[in-house]
């Protein structure tokens, strides 16, 4: 019977040690460019994961950008009708996702399409504020028109601070108005970490863990990444869970290429990451307000 205890006891603090030492993000600021509207819906349960994560590793005040939509033309994979509806998911993806986990109130989570100006103004903004100790890590979770369009309108001293996280070609060679030759050409730093599908493009059922979940937090994550799952526009995503594009935050809050991050860390971490977050700050009851009584 000690021997079970003890054994369960060295289990928790191990899972703890490891928590401890994977959350070791590099210094500077975190800017994420999400597509969604193109015809793989996988950037809905990306950007849930993505925020939660951010949240989990205490790091939410430094996401100083996030877009999504920036698909800038219709691909005809997808219908005009299909194309709204998800402008609207992934609004609600973010909108959701900030609101329950918190501490996501000093952003705006801008279209790319429909916000244009607003979204590459915004962009414009965390890379003119980068600095040598205070760098800007950009995660090119679609394509990189938006990132060049951003570039292009600020002063070039400013690129040598600014990094770029990529995972896959899909996304570098998908741009509309930039080649990803042409992105590298500003002077940005080029971080390139494995296909991110690999280990987190998965059977739904291996993320069951979140759909019976009894936080709403954690429920509201698989339900993001089930409407994807259902989209209906793409066959390939059927029966899949798929949170792919974060597997790039999670790279860059256990280090990125400055403190060795996990370049193919897989379901396994992110619910480690995101249960030690939730058993450590449980969920808030809330009801109906109550009525005054008085007179």
């Amino acid at each position: 019977m000690k021997k079970n205890i003890l054994f369960t006891i060295t289990l928790l603090l191990c899972a703890h040690h490891f928590i401890a030492q994977t959350i070791n993000p590099p210094k500077g600021r975190i800017a994420i460019v999400a597509d969604g509207n193109s015809p793989d819906p996988d950037d809905l349960g990306g950007t849930a994961i993505t925020l939660s994560l951010i949240k989990s590793a205490g790091l939410e005040d430094r996401l100083v950008h996030y877009s999504h939509s920036c698909d800038l033309v219709r691909d005809d994979r997808i219908s005009e009708r299909a194309e709204r509806e998800r402008h609207h998911l992934m609004q609600i993806a973010c909108d959701m996702t900030a609101r329950l986990w918190e501490g996501f109130n000093h952003l705006t989570f801008y279209d790319a399409i429909w916000q244009k100006e607003e979204t590459i103004n915004d962009l414009c903004w965390a890379i003119n504020a980068s600095t040598k100790d205070d760098p800007l890590w950009i995660i090119e979770a679609g394509e990189p028109d938006v990132i060049g369009m951003a570039l292009q309108k600020t002063p070039k001293e400013k690129h040598k601070y600014v990094k770029v996280i990529t995972h896959h070609p899909a996304n570098d060679n998908a741009g509309d108005f930039y080649t990803w030759q042409q992105i590298l050409d500003f002077g940005i730093e080029e971080v390139r970490i494995p296909d991110q599908n690999i280990n987190l493009k998965l059977p739904i059922a291996d993320w069951d863990w979140a759909k019976n979940h009894s936080d709403s937090r954690i429920q509201l994550l698989w339900t993001i990444g089930k409407l994807a799952e259902v989209d209906n526009v793409v066959r390939f995503q059927k029966g899949k869970w798929d949170c792919s594009d974060a597997g790039m935050v999670l790279y860059w809050i256990t280090g990125a290429n400055v403190n060795n991050g996990l370049k193919a860390g897989g379901p396994e971490v992110v619910q480690k990451i995101l249960l030690d977050y939730v058993a450590r700050n449980p969920q808030k009851p809330r009801g109906p307000k109550k009525k005054n009584t008085k007179k």
